[in-house]
């Protein structure tokens, strides 16, 4: 059944889309199949048509890898911006219009958050953007960036802070314990500045919030054991058609990684989910296809939103104040080997009670995410180690019009033929 939706509810849009490194090519013209469905879902829950107050949008895998390295990511995200604000705008219930509340790269990893111009957007403050990498060196090929912002209450009390992490982890099945490290930097690593009501001087993680929402390329796996019936189906049976059914799905679920991982409280702690095995599996699908994957990969909800909020009870992680309305995949993008996911969230409005302090997260009692004082040499040491891969990578890559094998070869049949050369033009010695 659908959760009902308040007037005074929150609406939040959460989008995630791994492009597979196409840059300005990764997305359709066209976003509405991807940006529009709150529209849908609001028009059958509310009296009118109604818009999100909140948008957020990740990308994982944003522009080719040596590009993102280099730095040289600024004009993607730029028309990233623009793109879907138009489309946002365009779609909107009654023609809302929306403003930028902030936008974060790093890397290939990007966030962008909007607010309704009207609304959210006109009151937040202390608006706050990070960045980590979690690839080998701490480098940014694997990470997260962060939004966070806070919404004051109407009477004047300090209000709430909402966090936005999206998310890009380790690839491949045999590396969950990668993952739940990467996740675990993350939550080191990933870090603001101590809330405004805070007595603690020292940086606060992302757990440190009212409202905190995780989503990306989690990368975690359905891993079947090698002896069950389904394991490694995809080989011998057509993927798509073999998961049609919910109850294959449903069943598939309980070999999910990241739900397994979560149950035994490893990884992503205390955040909840929606019903993610109502729709298929978002990877790996042939580029190109609509409806086929791959029979190199087993299927995989690789693609996840999460959400917690501080009302939510530590001891009941099935059981969250955030109430799901849609949770789905889009298979209509066909350049990537993922399809995009989108959820829409309603988010109970706090009540009108002047506060000294901002409500956070109630977490379980041993769990107590602390921050990295190591943090930013982390941060920025895979920062340089980023900026000098890349700009060799871009280098050899112009040498060999686009391969870096060819730019490799190019370039030592430079450096002879400039030693010959030198070799030749040296006067001889009688």
């Amino acid at each position: 059944m659908t959760p009902a939706v308040g007037e005074d509810d929150l609406l939040i849009q959460i989008a995630s889309y791994n492009t597979n490194l196409q840059g300005l090519r990764g997305l359709p013209q066209d976003l509405v199949d991807w940006l529009s469905p709150t529209l849908q879902v609001s028009t059958f829950l509310s009296r009118s048509p109604r818009a999100p107050d909140i948008i957020a949008v990740g990308f994982q895998e944003l522009l080719p890898l040596h590009l993102g390295l280099a730095g040289l990511s600024k004009s993607v995200i730029d028309e990233r911006n623009s793109h879907i604000l138009s489309q946002i705008e365009a779609n909107s219930a009654n023609k809302e219009r929306y403003a930028l509340i902030a936008k974060v790269v790093n890397a290939g990893v990007a966030l962008l958050v909007y607010g309704l111009d009207e609304g959210i957007a006109k009151t937040v403050c202390d608006v706050q953007t990070n960045w980590t990498g979690t690839g080998p060196m701490y480098m940014g090929n694997k990470g997260a960036v962060g939004v966070r912002f806070r919404a004051p209450a109407k009477d004047g009390g300090l209000g709430e802070v909402f966090t936005f992490v999206c998310a890009h982890l380790t690839a491949h099945e045999e590396k969950l314990a990668d993952r739940i490290y990467d996740y675990n930097h993350i939550v080191g690593t990933l870090l603001f500045p101590p809330l405004p009501s805070s007595e603690h001087t020292s940086k606060s993680t992302i757990y440190d919030t009212s409202h905190l929402f995780v989503f990306g390329d989690l990368n975690f796996r359905v891993a079947i054991p090698a002896g069950h019936p389904l394991a490694n189906f995809q080989k011998v049976l057509d993927a798509s058609k073999a998961i049609e059914p919910e109850a294959t799905r449903e069943s598939l679920k309980e070999f999910d990684q990241l739900l397994t991982e979560r149950r035994k409280g490893n990884t992503l702690v205390s955040l909840r989910e929606g019903d993610f095995w109502k729709f298929k599996c978002s990877y790996k699908y042939l580029l190109g296809q609509t409806d086929s994957y791959s029979p190199n990969r087993v299927p995989s909800w690789t693609d996840r939103v999460l959400y917690t909020t501080y009302t939510d009870s530590p001891d009941t992680l099935d059981k969250s104040s955030i109430k799901n309305l849609l949770y789905t995949s889009i298979p209509s993008y066909t350049t990537s080997d993922h399809k995009p996911v989108v959820s829409v969230l309603t988010l109970p409005r706090a009540p009108s009670s002047p506060s000294s302090a901002i409500p956070v997260l109630r977490l379980p009692f041993d769990y107590k995410p602390l921050p990295d004082s190591w943090a930013n040499y982390k941060r920025y040491s895979g920062r340089v180690v980023d900026r000098i891969v890349g700009v060799i990578w871009w280098i050899l890559s112009l040498i060999g019009a686009g391969s870096v094998v060819v730019g490799i070869f190019n370039f030592f049949l430079g450096l002879g033929a400039l030693n010959w050369w030198r070799g030749s033009a040296a006067p001889n010695n009688v």
